[in-house]
């Protein structure tokens, strides 16, 4: 019986994990030879909220911003994607490791 309920909780966890998740906004960010499109993405405030990247390139592109403390590489053709926590109002730059002459942008929560 006690194994029914730990399994039972563990499930609830997980269906409540995934139905969260899904409400979250949810922003592209496309990565091509060095540049990203948009190079600047309003976000609301003090909200979770995702980031799908898509590397649409011939090369490897990194996604990483230093304040956000997120890092993710993608190789051509590849997509993923980053959850942000709440975030205070203010910019918050990324770049693109690989490409730091080109691969730059700003997530501004507002």
């Amino acid at each position: 019986m006690k194994k029914i309920l730990i399994g039972i909780t563990v499930c609830c966890a997980a269906l409540a994990a995934q139905a969260q998740a899904a409400e979250l906004p949810t922003f592209r960010l496309e990565g091509k030879n060095g540049v990203f499109t948009p190079n600047r993405i309003e976000v609301p405030a003090g909200q979770r909220f995702k980031i799908e990247l898509h590397n649409s390139g011939q090369s490897a592109i990194e996604f990483e911003s230093l304040p956000l403390r997120k890092e993710k590489v993608l190789g051509p053709g590849a997509s993923s994607f980053v959850v942000i926590n709440p975030l205070s109002p203010g910019e918050y730059k990324f770049f693109d490791d690989f490409h730091p002459n080109t691969g730059k942008g700003v997530i501004v929560a507002r």
